[in-house]
């Protein structure tokens, strides 16, 4: 005998396994993401560089800028683990201080192309006609540009100084994400969600940002996570040619400047702060890959739920 289910009872059901998908999504993209190559490397990676940079206070053996003037160009020993720069100070220390410029960088200039970008592309994907020629064309201009040598015009222009290193690597990276986001609108505004939005009256601000932005944000995010690596890159090269943070202050680019002047007395000034931009680099790009597996739809559909 088949008992019939109430309605109160099939909307009880409906409304558990609505809260159940977020769960289960949440889970699927955690064992995607866990699962793919190195990924676990490039997590350990960036804690380690995230804490150096955050407490680079209370784990620095010796102050960045402190100079030991009978410790020049000295090698690595028990007193200074990866020795001195020439003028005495630890290069271990200035390291771990160079993490916390080169982490703010990335971070602070990707979040200020996304802000950017992300609205070009929004507006530019959504809005045809001459507002998004105008933004296209914009666009392309600053594109045309190769990226350091834009940073490098705009850091000379404002002055070197960490805030305005952040703003020149913004600004180069804007294109970047204004491109992609206008992309991922174009292929969803005319969905049939968004339709429905639009006969309902709907503003264009809510189609936007309630509809067509949460399904565009995966690549998004993927290509933010490596742009901040690019970023670091950006950074250290804007450092090393004297235009990025200015000295004393402590980055792996500035340090790198510096240790190529006296590289045949001194090897470990410029392999130290080399293989941390390396290592950092290639963590970004790790955890990137990782997102871009557990990010995509067609690996999503294939993963076990």
């Amino acid at each position: 005998m088949t008992v019939p289910v109430g309605r109160t009872h099939a909307v009880g059901i409906l409304s558990e396994r609505e809260n159940q998908e977020p769960n289960r999504r949440g889970r699927q993209f955690l064992r995607l993401f866990l699962q793919t190559r190195l990924v676990a490397i490039g997590l350990i990676i960036l804690a380690v560089v995230t804490f150096a940079a955050i407490f680079a206070n209370l784990i620095a053996p010796y102050p960045p800028n402190e100079q030991d003037y009978q410790s020049f160009l000295q090698p690595p020993s028990a007193q200074h683990l990866l020795g001195t720069d020439d003028l005495g100070r630890d290069v271990l220390s200035r390291v771990i201080f160079g993490a916390r410029v080169s982490i703010q960088v990335g971070v602070v200039a990707v979040g200020l192309a996304l802000v950017l970008g992300v609205t070009l592309g929004l507006v530019a994907g959504y809005v045809s006609g001459i507002s998004e020629t105008l933004i296209m064309r914009f666009v392309d201009a600053i594109q045309a540009f190769p990226g350091l040598i834009l940073a490098l015009a705009i850091t000379a222009a404002l002055g070197p100084s960490l805030r305005n290193v952040m703003i020149a690597i913004g600004i180069t990276s804007t294109p970047i994400m204004a491109r992609l986001t206008r992309g991922q609108v174009l292929s969803v505004r005319e969905r049939e969600y968004v339709a429905a939005a639009r006969v309902i009256g709907a503003s264009p601000a809510r189609i936007l940002f309630r509809h067509i932005w949460p399904n565009t944000t995966a690549p998004v995010v993927v290509q933010a996570t490596l742009r901040i690596a690019t970023a670091i890159v950006t950074e250290a090269s804007l450092s090393f040619l004297g235009a990025g943070v200015p000295p004393p202050t402590a980055s792996w680019g500035s340090m790198l400047r510096s240790g190529s002047q006296v590289l045949g007395q001194g090897i470990w000034l410029s392999t130290a702060p080399g293989i941390a931009i390396f290592v950092t680099v290639l963590a970004f790009n790790f955890v990137g890959d990782g997102l871009l597996q557990a990010l995509n739809p067609r690996l999503a559909r294939r993963a076990p739920g």
